[in-house]
């Protein structure tokens, strides 16, 4: 059975680009990422842990309207 693993920042923003995400644009402290009228900010760690991806994945969630599985997630 697969798990969530970390992710890498670089990694993170490349899956939300095939996402639809448009590129990572600075705005004060973080970068932030548009996909349509939703804005996501991006935190500047290097690394981000599982329960930290899991609420980023929330947000992600909220800009499609549909979860983000785990399978879908490796395939991207």
């Amino acid at each position: 059975m697969a798990r969530w693993r970390p992710c890498k920042r670089r990694t993170f923003i490349r899956k939300l680009r095939g996402l639809g995400f448009e590129a990572p644009q600075p705005g004060g402290r973080h970068f932030y990422m548009r996909r349509g009228t939703f804005t996501m900010t991006i935190p500047n760690n290097d690394e981000f842990s599982v329960p930290q991806l899991r609420e980023l994945l929330k947000e992600v969630h909220r800009a499609l309207g549909k979860a983000v599985s785990l399978e879908d997630w490796s395939k991207l």
